[in-house]
Parts: structure tokens; sequence; C-alpha cells
């Protein structure tokens, strides 16, 4: 007679157990990275901290050593992200000297941003914590960078100067950020057959041949009035 051993089903969304000692930036990342999990899928105000520290496999105390609250460790997780968007944006722009490379390069840390594990993208422009000033000053301030180190491309391209150029970034990231989320909203779409290499060739060659069309010596001036 053969008997058969039956195995219980795997769970595999099950949090971690209790994890031992980890140096402090390991544990931190880890911390993190559960934060992530579930402010994105609850939102701040669902969000708790029994459960982040559930899901990190740590208990709420090792959690507040590290976060003294909810708050501090959403501020926190943005900065991170802020930090991962601007650092992708920094290589593309210093990557190479050709400036049509580096609107290609532009566009493409958008896309890669939005479509990387967790979606900790949706923390910048969906959360249900965008009202409060310190979140939302702490995110523009953020994009400004972005904007800035932008305008240095654009200007040395098109020469509009300081202020069109800003203007022309701020469009510009705009066009990378629309883009890219609506590309990654219906990538699993059927009817929508474009791979992420295309989109980011398809928006950069749009982003490119508006910004190439301005002359190098641009005489576009602030106080033009329209007839």
């Amino acid at each position: 007679m053969t008997t058969t051993t039956t195995q219980p089903p795997s769970q595999p969304d099950r949090p971690p157990g209790r994890q031992g000692r980890l140096p402090r930036s390991a544990r931190r990342h880890q911390l993190l990275q559960a934060a992530r999990d579930i402010f994105v899928a609850r939102g701040y105000h669902a969000a708790a901290m029994d459960e982040i520290a559930d899901r990190a496999g740590v208990s709420k105390p090792v959690l507040y050593q590290h976060f003294p609250g909810k708050r501090d460790l959403y501020l926190a997780l943005l900065d991170e992200q802020i930090k991962q968007l601007g650092e992708r944006m920094f290589i593309a722009l210093q990557a190479t000297s050709d400036n049509k490379e580096r609107v290609h390069g532009a566009i493409a840390a958008y896309f890669e941003f939005v479509d990387t594990e967790g979606e900790a993208f949706r923390l910048l422009w969906e959360s249900d914590l965008r009202n409060d000033p310190e979140v939302h000053d702490k995110v523009e301030d953020g994009f400004a960078a972005i904007v800035a180190a932008l305008a240095d491309t654009i200007n040395a391209e098109s020469g509009a100067g300081p202020a069109q150029s800003h203007l022309l970034s701020a469009g510009l990231s705009g066009l990378a950020e629309i883009s890219a989320r609506w590309w990654l909203e219906r990538r699993n779409d059927q009817a929508s057959d474009l791979s992420k290499d295309q989109a980011v060739a398809l928006v950069s060659a749009l982003a490119w041949r508006g910004i190439s069309g301005f002359p190098l010596q641009s005489d576009l001036r602030l106080d033009i009035v329209s007839e």
C-alpha cells in the first residue's frame, strides 16, 4: 500500500518570518521596500505600521527604531523615490554630449522609473497625501531640480534663454511623465502593441522635433506681444 503525502498549499503573499540582525543600512532598505508595497497597495491613510512591520518580517519596535512614525517613514520613502528619478535623469544627461540622445535618455528615464518593481512612482503622482504641504513641497522641489537640469540641455541646443528653456523643460517633463504612465497602464492590453523601447522612441522623436526646431540663436523674448 502506497501512502501519499499531501503538501500544504504555498502562500506566496505571506509575509516573511521574523529576521535576525542586519546592518542598519540594509535594515532601512528592507523597511522602505516593505513600506513601499503597503503604501502603494493601501494608500497612506489606510496603511498601518503593524502591517508594514509584518511585511518586513520585523517587530514593531524595530520599525520604530528606524522611523519614529508613519509620516517619517512615508517622507523617507518619498525622498528615496525622488532621488531615484533624479539619478536616472542625471545619468541620462551625462551619458552623452549629443543633445538628441540626451532628450531620448530623459524620456527613457521616466519610462524606466514607472516600470520599476512595486509601482512606487504612484507615491509621487497619485498619493492620497499630496495635499499635505510638506509632501507637496518635497515632490515639487524634486521635480523642479529635474526641470532645471533639462533646461540647461534645452538652452544649450535652442538658445531660447533661461525662462523659455525652463518652460520647454517643464513641457518635456510633463510629456514624458504622462506618456510613460499612459503606456504602463496599457502595456498588457492586446489592442496596444507598443514595447517600452518603441514607446520611448516615438515620444522622443516628438519631443526632439519640437525642441530642435528652435534656432541656436533664438530671437524669442518673453516680452513679445502677439499681433
